[in-house]
């Protein structure tokens, strides 16, 4: 027997490579006569690579793959038809058709993929976090290429996973191309030198000795799991095929030259006896899941379109005063109660560790009560969010702070790419039960990159939550409520201003503070009058808002009625459509810019459920100007007392 054949690894090895060899170039086939929809990135030439691994890995270990995912998947769970079919677009597919070619999950199996580089890696490092949380012996695998080193979120993770000794096995597939470009333009330095800056044991082998990859994936995937430390293995390779479909630029006489030295080609060569019962195996396999997916019905919604709400009274309760502390002790005393209660809530963020307790002090002692479960992290706002979406993907309730709301940017693409899209796109596999808490707002002079209010960046994303604290409804309740019934990811906006504020604050004479039955509930400040005028705002606002309803009232004689909701997205418009009913005329008060923001959204609902309820109505938000530091300036550009007054005024006049 040739020597290619010697050991049953190896011959595993080629098996496997062969079948993801067929089934890929079955759906180029397919993509050619219009069967399939969207795009196609093939692994044709780097199929051992994936199958090497997954040799040698255990049922429990965990895998995050990239959009070149079909190699790594079929590796791993040998699901030629969930494969297909979910490719083709059909129900019968491993995500029921939703996710395509780049979002596979096989929740079973342990295996999920993404198409965005760079992000999968912090999630990846989450995985393995859960498996070291839990006294796991099983291990993590991300497969990256070497395209996604241009990624800075790559970096954050590497350091993290290196200084939290986290069991996860980094796989970079070099094939010498970010898409088109060749890594001599885009790579400065080598490989190898970056796991070493982040102190990270490095293995390098090629497909083009298949024994020797082998050896080394089965002593990387050892020294994972035994060692409980991360390390960077990297496999040299060639992709033989176009990046996407047929777009393909690069020199032919280059391409030529690896399609001679292709180890599946070599293979047949080599061992043609054994090759080719093989492939005829594979072909059987594939023809077969191809003429089942061409017969199963395409993907369908379960879940149905998110409906508005209907118009409907809804139930008022008169709010006691709140409990008798502050904004900051009552989050505090929230987060403490509920990890007391649930061992999967995990905090996770800069600087929220003893003595310093966060910048805000929101969680000032709580690593000392839970240690291990209060963990600082880097300044690194990707791979926080990223960790945390691992952590929720694996079972946990991570709660990750970030430092300042203005740094949600450096987060957005976990939050828009990958929380709001797993549950849908794994087709219900998962739940996304993750909790983002972050100070926003300004009136404290710390200037234009500390001051901002970003959450309407963040409002409409599906299968998400955004909610708002302030000071008259108590925040530690509203976390007791997420804690226990969280089911996707939630922003949290909790407002600098409102740390500091009292819970018990008296109501001024000739107003009534409500609170709504919803889950979340609205507050208002209903006045014993008909209101002329309804107001609208949130979170820091609140407080300006309610000074300035009392003001229009004792200087002006003009009556308004205050209403505060604390779920911002999804958007319900009916505690505002009921006071209008009286008033007609709608002031919205918002400290981030009015353009496109929440306040746009809420008019065109009532538009929609109530026609012709609107008579007048204004806006009253900053200038479209950055956030001054001098703090005169500031107050003067902001949201303030007087600014709504005068809207309240100009308002009522309208006859």
């Amino acid at each position: 027997m040739p020597q290619a054949l010697a050991k049953p690894a190896i011959q595993q090895t080629y098996e496997m490579s062969i079948l993801i060899r067929e089934v890929e170039q079955r759906l180029l086939d397919l993509f050619s006569s219009g069967k399939l929809f969207g795009t196609i990135h093939t692994c044709i030439g780097q199929e051992l690579v994936g199958t090497a691994v997954a040799q040698s890995l255990s049922p429990g270990d965990l895998i995050f793959s990239n959009h070149r995912c079909h190699g790594h998947f079929l590796a791993r769970t040998g699901d030629v038809d969930g494969l297909i079919a979910e490719v083709m677009g059909k129900k019968t597919g491993v995500c029921g058709g939703r996710g395509g070619s780049q979002h596979l999950c096989d929740l079973t199996r342990g295996f999920f993929s993404n198409g965005i580089q760079g992000g999968i890696v912090p999630i990846a490092a989450g995985l393995a976090y859960s498996l070291e949380l839990r006294g796991s012996q099983d291990i993590a695998v991300v497969f990256i290429g070497d395209g996604t080193l241009g990624e800075g979120t790559v970096y954050e993770t590497l350091n993290i996973i290196s200084k939290w000794e986290l069991p996860l096995l980094v796989v970079l597939e070099n094939n010498g191309y970010a898409q088109s470009t060749p890594q001599s333009q885009t790579l400065a330095g080598d490989i190898a030198s970056r796991a070493a800056a982040f102190d990270l044991p490095f293995r390098l082998a090629s497909v083009w000795e298949p024994e020797n990859l082998l050896d080394q994936a089965a002593e990387c995937v050892g020294f994972v799991r035994q060692r409980r430390r991360p390390m960077f293995f990297q496999v040299d390779t060639y992709r033989l095929m176009a990046h996407s479909k047929s777009d393909d630029d690069r020199d032919p006489v280059e391409i030529a030259a690896f399609w001679k030295k292709d180890p599946l080609r070599l293979f047949f060569d080599e061992n043609p006896e054994a090759a080719t019962p093989l492939q005829g195996h594979a072909k059987i396999r594939v023809d077969d899941a191809v003429a089942r997916a061409l017969d199963a019905p395409y993907a369908e919604d379960v879940r149905k379109e998110q409906k508005l709400p209907s118009p409907k009274q809804l139930q008022w309760k008169q709010s006691r005063h709140g409990v008798s502390d502050r904004a900051v002790a009552s989050i505090r005393e929230a987060l403490r109660r509920n990890m007391q209660r649930d061992s999967r809530i995990v905090l996770l963020g800069e600087d929220i560790e003893s003595p310093y307790g966060g910048a805000f002090k929101v969680t000032k002692g709580l690593s000392d009560e839970f240690p291990g479960r209060v963990r600082n992290t880097p300044i690194s706002e990707a791979s926080i969010v990223g960790l945390g979406n691992g952590l929720a993907l694996a079972g946990f309730l991570p709660v990750c702070e970030i430092m300042f709301g203005d740094f949600l940017t450096l987060a957005a693409d976990q939050f828009i790419n990958h929380s709001a899209k797993f549950r849908y796109m794994y087709n219900e596999q998962v739940q996304v039960p993750l909790v983002i808490r972050t100070p926003m707002g300004g009136h404290r002079g710390y200037g234009p990159t500390h001051s901002q209010s970003l959450e309407k960046h963040f409002l409409g994303l599906p299968d998400t939550q955004v909610l708002a604290l302030h000071q008259r409804y108590d925040p530690g309740a509203i976390y007791d409520e997420l804690f226990t019934s969280i089911d996707r990811p939630v922003l949290v906006i909790e407002n600098k201003l409102m740390y500091a504020a009292r819970l018990d604050a008296p109501v001024n004479a000739g107003f009534t503070l409500e609170r709504s039955d919803e889950r979340f509930p609205t507050t208002r400040l209903r006045p014993t009058e008909a209101p002329v005028v309804t107001l609208f705002c949130y979170g820091g606002m609140l407080p300006y808002a309610e000074e300035a309803i009392i003001a229009a009232f004792q200087d002006f004689e003009i009556v308004a009625e205050l209403v505060c909701p604390t779920q911002l997205y999804p958007l319900n418009p009916m505690p505002v459509i009921e006071s209008l009913g009286q008033s007609h005329r709608l002031l919205i008060v918002e400290e981030g810019l009015s353009f496109a923001a929440l306040g746009a959204e809420l008019v065109a609902q009532i538009h929609e459920q109530a026609p012709g309820l609107i008579h007048y109505s204004k806006r009253v938000g900053p200038a479209e100007h950055p956030i001054p530091s001098c703090a005169v300036l500031e107050n003067k550009l902001l949201p303030h007392t007087q600014s709504m007054v005068a809207a309240i005024v100009e308002l009522a006049r309208h006859a």
